[in-house]
Protein backbone atom coordinates (compact mmCIF):
# COMPACT_ATOMS: atom_id res chain seq x y z
CA UNK A 1 0.00 0.00 0.00
CA UNK A 2 1.21 3.49 -0.88
CA UNK A 3 -0.01 7.03 -0.31
CA UNK A 4 0.82 8.74 -3.60
CA UNK A 5 3.34 11.15 -2.09
CA UNK A 6 6.45 10.85 -4.24
CA UNK A 7 9.71 10.59 -2.31
CA UNK A 8 12.20 10.79 -5.17
CA UNK A 9 12.41 11.09 -8.94
CA UNK A 10 14.66 8.17 -9.86
CA UNK A 11 16.43 7.31 -13.09
CA UNK A 12 16.30 4.00 -14.93
CA UNK A 13 19.86 2.80 -15.45
CA UNK A 14 19.21 -0.40 -17.35
CA UNK A 15 16.34 -2.40 -18.85
CA UNK A 16 17.09 -6.07 -19.53
CA UNK A 17 14.37 -7.54 -21.73
CA UNK A 18 13.37 -11.15 -21.16
CA UNK A 19 10.92 -13.52 -22.90
CA UNK A 20 8.33 -13.12 -20.18
CA UNK A 21 9.12 -9.67 -18.82
CA UNK A 22 12.03 -7.41 -17.99
CA UNK A 23 14.43 -6.52 -15.20
CA UNK A 24 14.75 -2.81 -14.44
CA UNK A 25 17.72 -1.33 -12.62
CA UNK A 26 16.76 2.01 -11.09
CA UNK A 27 18.62 4.62 -9.10
CA UNK A 28 16.04 5.10 -6.34
CA UNK A 29 18.13 7.58 -4.34
CA UNK A 30 16.99 7.96 -0.71
CA UNK A 31 14.30 5.31 -1.23
CA UNK A 32 17.13 2.78 -0.83
CA UNK A 33 17.56 3.84 2.81
CA UNK A 34 16.18 1.13 5.06
CA UNK A 35 15.02 -0.92 2.08
CA UNK A 36 15.63 -4.65 2.12
CA UNK A 37 15.30 -7.40 -0.46
CA UNK A 38 11.62 -8.27 -0.87
CA UNK A 39 10.39 -4.79 0.01
CA UNK A 40 8.06 -2.93 -2.33
CA UNK A 41 8.72 0.34 -4.14
CA UNK A 42 6.27 1.95 -6.56
CA UNK A 43 7.75 3.14 -9.85
CA UNK A 44 5.40 5.53 -11.66
CA UNK A 45 2.61 4.03 -9.58
CA UNK A 46 3.48 0.38 -10.28
CA UNK A 47 4.17 -1.72 -7.19
CA UNK A 48 7.35 -3.75 -7.73
CA UNK A 49 9.50 -5.93 -5.50
CA UNK A 50 13.17 -5.20 -4.85
CA UNK A 51 15.08 -8.29 -6.02
CA UNK A 52 18.61 -6.87 -5.79
CA UNK A 53 20.11 -3.84 -4.08
CA UNK A 54 23.51 -2.20 -4.48
CA UNK A 55 23.83 1.20 -2.84
CA UNK A 56 21.13 3.43 -4.30
CA UNK A 57 20.48 1.12 -7.24
CA UNK A 58 17.68 -1.41 -7.00
CA UNK A 59 16.62 -4.15 -9.40
CA UNK A 60 12.98 -4.99 -10.09
CA UNK A 61 11.40 -7.77 -12.14
CA UNK A 62 8.33 -6.79 -14.17
CA UNK A 63 6.19 -9.52 -15.72
CA UNK A 64 4.62 -9.27 -19.16
CA UNK A 65 1.21 -8.22 -17.80
CA UNK A 66 2.77 -5.32 -15.89
CA UNK A 67 4.65 -4.17 -18.99
CA UNK A 68 1.50 -4.41 -21.11
CA UNK A 69 -0.86 -2.64 -18.74
CA UNK A 70 1.47 0.14 -17.60
CA UNK A 71 3.89 2.57 -19.21
CA UNK A 72 6.87 0.59 -17.91
CA UNK A 73 6.79 -1.50 -21.08
CA UNK A 74 8.06 1.49 -23.06
CA UNK A 75 10.60 2.73 -20.53
CA UNK A 76 14.31 2.83 -21.39
CA UNK A 77 17.61 3.69 -19.73
CA UNK A 78 17.76 7.37 -18.79
CA UNK A 79 14.03 7.77 -18.23
CA UNK A 80 12.88 9.39 -14.99
CA UNK A 81 10.36 7.60 -12.75
CA UNK A 82 8.47 8.58 -9.63
CA UNK A 83 9.58 6.52 -6.62
CA UNK A 84 7.74 5.82 -3.38
CA UNK A 85 8.41 3.22 -0.71
CA UNK A 86 5.50 1.22 0.71
CA UNK A 87 3.57 2.87 3.54
CA UNK A 88 4.57 1.63 6.99
CA UNK A 89 2.29 1.37 10.02
CA UNK A 90 2.29 4.66 11.91
CA UNK A 91 3.33 6.82 8.96
CA UNK A 92 1.24 9.81 7.90
CA UNK A 93 -1.19 9.18 5.06
CA UNK A 94 -0.45 12.35 3.12
CA UNK A 95 -2.30 11.42 -0.07
CA UNK A 96 -4.84 8.60 -0.43
CA UNK A 97 -4.72 4.81 -0.42
CA UNK A 98 -2.82 3.76 -3.55
CA UNK A 99 -2.43 0.04 -4.17
CA UNK A 100 0.19 0.23 -6.88
CA UNK A 101 -2.07 -1.77 -9.19
CA UNK A 102 -2.43 0.26 -12.37
CA UNK A 103 -5.93 0.10 -13.87
CA UNK A 104 -4.93 1.36 -17.29
CA UNK A 105 -3.17 4.05 -19.23
CA UNK A 106 -4.24 7.53 -20.18
CA UNK A 107 -2.75 10.00 -22.62
CA UNK A 108 -1.92 13.63 -21.92
CA UNK A 109 -4.26 15.97 -23.77
CA UNK A 110 -2.85 19.22 -22.39
CA UNK A 111 -0.78 20.79 -19.63
CA UNK A 112 -1.86 24.41 -19.27
CA UNK A 113 -0.57 27.15 -16.99
CA UNK A 114 -3.07 28.17 -14.30
CA UNK A 115 -1.71 30.81 -11.94
CA UNK A 116 1.45 29.48 -10.31
CA UNK A 117 0.52 25.89 -11.15
CA UNK A 118 -0.80 23.99 -14.13
CA UNK A 119 -3.89 22.00 -15.08
CA UNK A 120 -3.22 18.55 -16.51
CA UNK A 121 -5.92 17.05 -18.72
CA UNK A 122 -5.72 13.37 -19.62
CA UNK A 123 -7.75 11.29 -22.06
CA UNK A 124 -8.67 7.96 -20.52
CA UNK A 125 -10.85 4.89 -21.16
CA UNK A 126 -14.52 5.59 -20.44
CA UNK A 127 -14.74 2.59 -18.10
CA UNK A 128 -12.10 4.17 -15.88
CA UNK A 129 -13.71 7.62 -15.95
CA UNK A 130 -16.98 6.03 -14.81
CA UNK A 131 -15.32 5.23 -11.48
CA UNK A 132 -14.06 8.76 -10.87
CA UNK A 133 -15.79 11.63 -9.10
CA UNK A 134 -15.11 15.35 -9.03
CA UNK A 135 -13.02 16.25 -5.94
CA UNK A 136 -12.19 12.55 -5.58
CA UNK A 137 -8.72 11.03 -5.74
CA UNK A 138 -6.74 9.63 -8.65
CA UNK A 139 -3.16 8.38 -8.93
CA UNK A 140 -1.38 9.49 -12.10
CA UNK A 141 2.08 7.94 -12.49
CA UNK A 142 1.85 7.20 -8.78
CA UNK A 143 1.11 10.80 -7.75
CA UNK A 144 -1.94 11.30 -5.51
CA UNK A 145 -4.07 14.07 -7.03
CA UNK A 146 -7.53 15.59 -6.65
CA UNK A 147 -9.85 15.47 -9.63
CA UNK A 148 -11.10 18.91 -10.61
CA UNK A 149 -13.16 17.73 -13.57
CA UNK A 150 -14.32 14.37 -14.94
CA UNK A 151 -15.84 13.78 -18.38
CA UNK A 152 -16.99 10.66 -20.16
CA UNK A 153 -13.45 9.81 -21.25
CA UNK A 154 -11.36 12.60 -19.81
CA UNK A 155 -10.10 13.90 -16.47
CA UNK A 156 -8.38 17.03 -15.22
CA UNK A 157 -6.22 17.65 -12.16
CA UNK A 158 -4.46 20.72 -10.78
CA UNK A 159 -0.70 20.54 -10.25
CA UNK A 160 0.76 22.89 -7.64
CA UNK A 161 4.34 24.16 -8.03
CA UNK A 162 5.71 21.62 -5.53
CA UNK A 163 4.23 18.71 -7.50
CA UNK A 164 5.59 20.14 -10.76
CA UNK A 165 9.07 20.41 -9.24
CA UNK A 166 9.21 17.11 -7.35
CA UNK A 167 7.54 14.63 -9.71
CA UNK A 168 7.76 13.78 -13.39
CA UNK A 169 4.33 15.27 -14.18
CA UNK A 170 5.77 18.72 -14.89
CA UNK A 171 7.77 17.17 -17.73
CA UNK A 172 4.80 15.61 -19.47
CA UNK A 173 3.87 16.71 -22.99
CA UNK A 174 0.80 16.27 -25.17
CA UNK A 175 0.47 12.66 -26.24
CA UNK A 176 2.58 11.21 -23.43
CA UNK A 177 1.13 8.04 -21.86
CA UNK A 178 0.54 7.97 -18.09
CA UNK A 179 -0.43 5.28 -15.59
CA UNK A 180 -3.85 5.61 -13.95
CA UNK A 181 -5.13 4.02 -10.76
CA UNK A 182 -8.71 4.79 -9.77
CA UNK A 183 -9.51 5.26 -6.07
CA UNK A 184 -10.04 1.79 -4.59
CA UNK A 185 -13.11 2.98 -2.63
CA UNK A 186 -14.82 3.90 -5.89
CA UNK A 187 -14.07 0.45 -7.28
CA UNK A 188 -15.85 -1.23 -4.37
CA UNK A 189 -18.84 1.13 -4.65
CA UNK A 190 -19.28 0.22 -8.31
CA UNK A 191 -18.99 -3.49 -7.57
CA UNK A 192 -21.50 -3.17 -4.73
CA UNK A 193 -24.01 -1.43 -7.00
CA UNK A 194 -23.47 -4.04 -9.71
CA UNK A 195 -24.08 -6.74 -7.11
CA UNK A 196 -27.34 -5.11 -6.02
CA UNK A 197 -28.56 -5.07 -9.61
CA UNK A 198 -27.46 -8.66 -10.19
CA UNK A 199 -29.17 -10.05 -7.10
CA UNK A 200 -32.46 -8.47 -8.15
CA UNK A 201 -32.25 -9.51 -11.80
CA UNK A 202 -31.30 -6.14 -13.26
CA UNK A 203 -31.13 -7.15 -16.88
CA UNK A 204 -28.42 -9.76 -16.29
CA UNK A 205 -25.82 -7.08 -15.61
CA UNK A 206 -24.94 -8.10 -12.05
CA UNK A 207 -22.10 -10.26 -10.86
CA UNK A 208 -24.27 -12.73 -8.96
CA UNK A 209 -26.67 -13.64 -11.74
CA UNK A 210 -29.91 -12.83 -9.88
CA UNK A 211 -32.60 -15.21 -8.66
CA UNK A 212 -35.87 -13.49 -9.28
CA UNK A 213 -35.83 -12.76 -13.02
CA UNK A 214 -36.26 -9.41 -14.74
CA UNK A 215 -39.73 -8.96 -13.28
CA UNK A 216 -38.36 -9.03 -9.74
CA UNK A 217 -36.06 -6.03 -10.23
CA UNK A 218 -36.51 -3.72 -7.26
CA UNK A 219 -36.90 0.05 -7.34
CA UNK A 220 -33.50 0.35 -5.66
CA UNK A 221 -31.86 -1.71 -8.38
CA UNK A 222 -33.53 0.34 -11.08
CA UNK A 223 -32.25 3.55 -9.55
CA UNK A 224 -28.75 2.03 -9.24
CA UNK A 225 -28.86 0.96 -12.88
CA UNK A 226 -29.81 4.46 -14.04
CA UNK A 227 -26.98 5.92 -11.97
CA UNK A 228 -24.32 3.56 -13.33
CA UNK A 229 -25.55 3.73 -16.93
CA UNK A 230 -25.56 7.52 -16.88
CA UNK A 231 -22.02 7.55 -18.24
CA UNK A 232 -20.66 10.34 -16.04
CA UNK A 233 -19.62 8.25 -13.03
CA UNK A 234 -21.03 7.98 -9.54
CA UNK A 235 -21.40 11.28 -7.72
CA UNK A 236 -23.20 12.32 -4.53
CA UNK A 237 -25.51 14.46 -6.65
CA UNK A 238 -26.38 11.61 -9.03
CA UNK A 239 -27.12 9.27 -6.10
CA UNK A 240 -29.39 11.88 -4.51
CA UNK A 241 -31.15 12.44 -7.82
CA UNK A 242 -31.99 8.74 -7.93
CA UNK A 243 -33.27 8.72 -4.36
CA UNK A 244 -30.33 7.10 -2.60
CA UNK A 245 -29.74 9.95 -0.12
Amino acid sequence: MFTGIIEHVGVIRRVARRPKGARLTVDVGPCADGTRLGDSIALDGVCLTVVALAGAQADFDAVAETLRRSTLGARKAGDAVNCERALRVGQALGGHFVQGHVDGRGRVRSLVRAGEGKVLTVDCPAELAAGMVEKGSIAIDGVSLTLVDVGRDRLSVALVPFTLAHTTLGRRRKGDPVNLEVDVIGKYVRKLLAGVMGRTGAGGMGVSGGTGGAGAESATAKRAARTVRGGTGITLESLRAQGFA
